[in-house]
């Protein structure tokens, strides 16, 4: 005797409408598309669309699955956990199958590799479940009410294609006599459009907000994505910070009267304060309603952008709401239920950006007050002039490892007695640490005092010593950094050539120095070993040293003044010697500024810091 679970699966109507969508175990462009937006946004190995006939479970839509079913995309019925979704008409969720008594002795398990399960109901316009989209884990997963809303609205513009194939297939059948059906076929197909067509706004959205890591971005893209369907003549995101309402302002200039009102406060009579206040949608559908209800400030900026008709859906954070999504149409505009449903989801996928956006935007503003904070003013040294330079990158959430450092060593003790001290030695150091982020910036400062400390540690030391036992220590301590550096000692040479200075250098793998002599010509000095890496042995580094008459130039820095993609490296250093030996008499600031405009430009895509020291003639 067939249990009422099975009868469900093997219900004539759920068949047939299996049937009339065209799906069987075979691939299906659309469909293997929405199992891979099921593995992104879920974070899976594996993703379904799973259709179940009569006798088998099919997938035409997979990403993940071995052999031999990623070839035949089909499993008998007792391997389909999907089977609880039709039958329930319910999502179902497993944590780990070979724990839970309802899953525990399925062969998926051990065929398929299904430990952690989560299915949503794919179904026809009647509500008859056809199969199921399906995230699964190849070990225990916990899943979150967030994996699962994503898993629903991604079910929903699913349903939406299967019902529009549906449509279709029995529109097919209208054309051969059956009058009604076309009717019905016509009807169902409007109806499904409308919801096919903002089904694929939220796959668009889910697509195109997951990534996004800036504020502005977070606009841009809301603004494109609602443009092709709703056509709006407005989109604006207003965020709400301690009682204020903030506008995040459309920098192309397209909306000036942002600027005009930036800021008012929560409690304000503005429809987009009052959707935020009161966490609802709210809609103005004409000038006279905006004037009955709301204030002067919100009339004129809506008469100034030329609105008719707005909605103001907030969005939804973890307690409050992080601000309002605006949009508004220069005519009279009807917004009906589907359509709110729709922004409202909208909204949820752009508050999860924003959210993003806002915790990217705190770490990058901490890390560059960081870096900074690293980047002190230069010591006054006589006998030379001296200039740095540090310039981030013009993407605005890349914050660099990349370092510049100039300080004055204590005289070294006398070699031998009746010898004076040694003459004070200038320590020059440029760097870039591996990375882009928090961490990089961390490993810098550390670095950055670890060589300080080396030089303190070893006084009368060479460059190679020092960077030795920055790397000793670097390694002992497990402090993980590495990357390139130039670190250098200079110091005045005895008379009668007090007027010229000896370096000394060494370069872990960094780009090679650059010398602007007196006679006009330039010189990179290429000498340089290993980069710093805790795994690599630094017994070999080497000093170089060289005498700098007045009037010599030396610059050190980093690779993001010389390295673009699509760019030729020694082109790019070969205009940096020429700028350098050009301008080498000019005031040291001037010349680093006019140096990373004219090698790197604007929007240099790697941040740069330029050290510079001038022998006085």
């Amino acid at each position: 005797m067939a249990s009422p679970e099975d009868e469900l699966v093997g219900d004539g109507d759920r068949l047939q409408a299996v049937r009339e969508t065209g799906l069987t175990a075979v691939a299906d462009a659309d469909m293997d598309r929405f199992a891979r937006l099921v593995s992104r946004m879920l974070g899976v190995p594996v993703a379904l669309v799973s259709m179940l006939e009569e006798a088998r479970q099919v997938f035409p839509g997979m990403v993940g699955l071995g052999e031999p079913w990623a070839r035949t995309r089909q499993t008998p019925l007792s391997h389909a956990l999907c089977h609880h979704v039709v039958a329930s008409g319910e999502p179902f969720t497993v944590a780990d199958t070979r724990a839970d008594e309802r899953t525990a002795a399925s062969p998926a398990i051990d065929a398929l590799g299904v430990i952690g399960y989560a299915g949503v109901p794919l179904t026809d316009d009647a509500g008859r479940v056809l199969g199921s989209l399906c995230a699964v884990d190849t070990r225990p997963r916990r899943w979150s009410d967030e994996d699962l809303a994503a898993l629903r609205d991604l079910a929903a513009a699913c349903s939406a294609e299967l019902r529009l194939r549906i449509a279709s297939s029995q529109r097919e059948l209208a054309r051969q006599g059956e009058a009604r059906a076309r009717e019905r076929a016509d009807a169902m197909q409007r109806r499904t459009r409308t919801a096919l067509k903002h089904s694929q706004l939220l796959l668009r959205a889910a697509d195109a907000l997951a990534d996004t890591t800036g504020l502005n971005e977070v606009r841009r893209r809301v603004r494109e994505l609602v443009s092709g369907d709703l056509k709006p003549h407005y989109v604006g995101l207003v965020l709400a910070e301690r009682r204020r309402m903030r506008r995040l302002i459309d920098r192309t200039g397209l909306a000036p009267v942002e600027y005009t009102y930036e800021t008012y406060s929560i409690d304000s009579a503005w429809p987009t304060a009052r959707a935020a206040r009161e966490k609802r949608t709210v809609i103005v559908r004409s000038p006279e309603e905006l004037a009955d209800q709301y204030g002067p400030d919100a009339v004129a900026a809506f008469g100034r952008l030329g609105l008719h008709t707005a909605v103001c859906v907030p969005l939804p954070g973890t307690v409050n709401s992080l601000g309002t999504l605006v949009l508004g149409w220069a005519h009279p505009y009807e917004i009906d239920v589907l359509e709110q449903a729709v922004l409202a989801s909208l909204a949820g996928y752009t508050a999860r950006a924003v959210e993003r956006a806002l915790f990217v935007d705190d770490r990058v503003h901490v890390a560059h007050q960081l870096q900074e904070a690293m980047l002190t003013d230069l010591p006054t040294v006589d006998g030379l002039d001296t200039a740095a330079l540090y310039r981030p990158a013009a993407q605005a959430d890349m914050v660099g490892g990349d370092w510049y450092d100039l300080y004055v060593l204590p005289p070294a003790p006398a070699p031998a007695p009746g010898r004076g001290e040694d003459p004070a030695t200038v320590a020059l150091t440029i760097g870039d640490i591996t990375g882009h982020d928090m961490h990089a910036a961390t490993l810098m400062g550390q670095t950055r005092s670890m060589l300080r400390q080396a030089d303190l540690d070893h006084p009368g030391e060479d460059p190679a010593h020092i960077v030795q036992a920055l790397e000793h220590a670097n390694r002992e301590l497990s402090v993980g950094s590495s990357g390139t550096l130039v670190h250098t000692h200079l110091r005045p040479c005895p008379p009668p050539d007090a007027a010229t200075w000896e370096l000394t250098w060494t370069n872990a793998g960094h780009p090679p120095p650059l010398l602007a002599l007196p006679d006009g010509t330039t010189e990179l000095l290429h000498d340089h070993g290993a980069l710093v890496h805790p795994s690599l042995d630094p017994s070999r580094r080497t000093s170089h040293r060289r005498v700098l008459a007045p009037g010599t130039l030396l610059l050190l820095y980093t690779d993001g003044l010389v390295e673009r993609r699509g760019t030729d490296l020694d082109a790019l250093t070969d205009r940096a010697a020429r700028t350098l030996t050009a301008h080498r008499r000019d005031d040291l600031p001037a010349l680093l500024s006019h140096l990373v405009d004219t090698v790197a430009g604007p929007t240099a895509p790697d941040d740069i810091a330029l050290l510079a020291v001038r022998v006085k003639q």
